[in-house]
């Protein structure tokens, strides 16, 4: 298996007015990457990437089931997300929804969003396409606006170690 990393690589378009898509390549094989996406110890370790330590990583994978994640961020507030999962293919897809749960004090709460979760392989390398349709242009912009993808490239970059460490 190749070493090269690919920190900071995922790639953020617009496909439409009320989506959202990331694609990041992942030196390490799906199965290892879904791994890491979906048990709630390896969540833990990469969510908040070093934007703050991850209180709750709930996971009831199934379809139906409940999701929530929380962080206590640097300045020492609550974040939370939580969500139902919508479809399960193990080590391929999931689709679920996420609903912001604001900043302290209820600001900020959001609709929900449905997010699609694709991982491809080839050649031990896992591509993940992450689709986010959103039910407003506002809802996107607003989420394109907060600063997400900083966090995102650094939880990332967690997942991508983390893949790769359960490999050895």
């Amino acid at each position: 298996m190749s070493q090269t990393t690919t920190k900071g690589t995922a790639v953020l378009t617009l496909p439409s007015d009320t989506e959202i898509l990331v694609t990041r390549e992942f030196n390490a094989p799906r199965h290892l990457v879904y791994r890491v996406f979906t048990e709630p110890d390896l969540i833990r370790r990469w969510w908040a990437g070093q934007r703050g330590t991850v209180t709750v990583a709930d996971v009831d994978l199934r379809v139906g089931g409940a999701w929530r994640y929380a962080l206590v961020a640097g300045g020492g507030f609550e974040v939370g997300f939580h969500g139902e999962y919508l479809e399960i293919v193990p080590d391929e897809r999931i689709v679920c929804t996420e609903i912001f749960e604001g900043m302290p004090g209820g600001e900020g709460a959001g609709e929900a969003t449905r997010i699609t979760y694709t991982f491809t392989e080839t050649g031990g390398r896992t591509t993940l396409d992450v689709l986010t349709a959103c039910e407003s242009i506002q809802t996107r912009d607003v989420i394109i606006s907060s600063g997400m993808e900083v966090g995102m490239q650094e939880g990332y970059d967690l997942v991508e170690e983390l893949a790769v460490e359960l490999a050895r």
